[in-house]
């Protein structure tokens, strides 16, 4: 009941047209390769999408049967397993999963996590479906991806996109767990699971503390700010953040927990703004109990939320979906500093009128790569079979407290039982994460920022972060002999 394009074919007559999110990895692609000494051979093969599975299947549907849509890309096995989300809407199409499979490719080499891009989605509306329904097209596309081999922590490891979740990773991974019984390292099969069942701690709020990761060092580099004529620190900066999902919300809770003042969010049915600030914490209580953050008190609701794009802040935080940022309204924009929460938020048309503008652009493929990162520690612990911090938090732990005694000893003071605690406490695997995490963003930042400012052909950030990107897969593949 499934129709499949071979490994390497493509089936893009299924949705015939163009999307422009996938003109614009292309385009950004192609400006980094334009300035690189790399045979246009080796940038052909870094730039095609290696292989992708078109997908109909059949599931029952409210009493009847309704015939499921979906796609599963590979977009470059340079190095193995691939990795990237799976997404449920209706906006899903074949363009789409290419053009995001190809991003997560740049996304993992940016960030030095070894895997090449891949990405999913299934063309439905998961709010109109029940948890029962949703279940078996889930396992049903697991089952689909099987049969292929297009899943297993050594070949394909997909994760939570939009409209997916812990709960949508479970079914995965119990579903292949039942169909391949003899591999030990199933469960990394997939990752964003709940912790209870393989998932790791942290990776909740891995993307939006990445994106607070990113930004934070970016507004603390001295050179980087006397550049955009801006303050360093977060303490006098204003953010408006687009999309109040798990990225947005917590890139707004640690920008407004770090100093920075909240004066806008925006979600698909309205926004709310308050010059003074927003309290995050408060306004996910409000949304937990209205199922909106509109009539938040204190603020002021916005019918038409996209416009508050385009009010005065210093840092926007696009965290929603692809081609929110056009050319239709960049010229309006008026942030100094675009951080990109979503994928491909900003179309490649848009661009150059914001750079013209003096507007910095992190790009998402640095900017919202903390969930790819942590879900790499995850299939790490999979494959080890072991929680993070089981082995040495005791011993760290006793170690810390020997020189805490030690310390008193020689000074003749002595510490309270609590301040004794909170000084030897070990780490714990979410400790661990997040040090990771914090240390992947930082070090990567660093990488981009050498290119960005020691290039003088690299006029933007984003170009900067595709060059880094791009030297790193063509040393892999060149390192295979594959090219010379």
């Amino acid at each position: 009941m499934a129709a499949s394009a071979k490994k390497g074919a493509s089936q893009s007559s299924h949705f015939p047209g163009h999307n422009p999110f996938l003109e614009s990895v292309n385009a950004y692609f192609d400006k980094a390769a334009s300035i690189m000494d790399i045979p246009q051979g080796l940038l052909d093969q870094i730039r095609a999408c290696n292989s992708v599975y078109y997908m109909q299947f059949p599931v029952r549907i409210k009493g009847g049967i309704q015939v499921i849509q979906a796609w599963r890309a590979e977009h470059s096995h340079h190095k193995l397993p691939t990795k990237g989300g799976i997404r449920y809407a209706m906006t899903v199409d074949q363009e789409e999963v290419q053009a995001l499979a190809a991003l997560m490719t740049y996304k993992c080499a940016v960030v030095d996590v070894p895997f090449g891009g891949g990405k999913g989605g299934i063309r439905i509306d998961p709010k109109q479906y029940t948890e029962e329904e949703l279940e078996r097209i889930t396992r049903r596309y697991t089952v689909e991806l099987i049969k292929k081999n297009f899943i297993g922590a050594s070949v394909d490891v997909p994760a939570p996109d939009y409209g997916t979740g812990p709960r949508e990773m479970a079914w995965i991974a119990d579903t292949y767990q039942a169909m391949v019984q003899d591999d030990i390292n199933a469960l990394g099969c997939v990752t964003g699971k709940p912790v209870g069942q393989g998932g790791v701690r942290g990776r909740t709020a891995a993307t939006g503390r990445g994106l607070f990761f990113a930004v934070r060092e970016a507004v603390n580099d001295p050179k980087l700010m006397k550049k955009l004529k801006m303050s360093t620190g977060l303490s006098d900066k204003r953010v408006i953040v687009q999309g109040f999902g798990n990225v947005g919300y917590y890139a707004a809770k640690f920008l407004h927990e770090a100093g920075a003042t909240v004066v806008g969010v925006i979600e698909w049915d309205g926004a709310i703004v308050n010059p003074k600030g927003i309290d995050i914490n408060a306004l996910q209580a409000h949304r937990m109990a209205t199922g909106s953050i509109t009539g938040f008190a204190g603020c002021k609701t916005i019918k038409d939320g996209n416009s508050v794009l385009e009010h005065e802040c210093d840092i926007l935080v696009p965290a929603a979906l692809e081609s929110q940022i056009h050319k239709g309204n960049a010229a309006k924009i008026k942030a100094k500093i675009i951080a990109e929460g979503a994928n491909g938020p900003i179309t490649s048309e848009a661009e150059p009128i914001l750079l013209k503008k003096g507007i910095l652009v992190m790009p998402d493929m640095f900017v919202n790569a903390g969930g790819v990162v942590v879900s790499y520690f995850e299939w790490l612990k999979n494959l080890s079979h072991v929680r993070f911090g089981r082995m040495d938090k005791r011993f760290e732990e006793g170690s810390n407290m020997r020189i805490v005694d030690t310390v008193e000893r020689l000074t003749g003071k002595s510490l309270t039982l609590a301040e004794r605690q909170v000084i030897a406490r070990g780490a714990d695997e979410e400790d661990l994460v997040n040090s990771g995490l914090e240390d992947t963003m930082i070090d990567s930042y660093h990488t981009i920022g050498e290119i960005y400012f020691g290039n003088p052909k690299v006029k933007d950030m984003r170009t900067a972060a595709f060059v880094s990107s791009i030297n790193k897969i063509a040393t892999s593949y060149m390192s295979l002999g594959i090219f010379p």
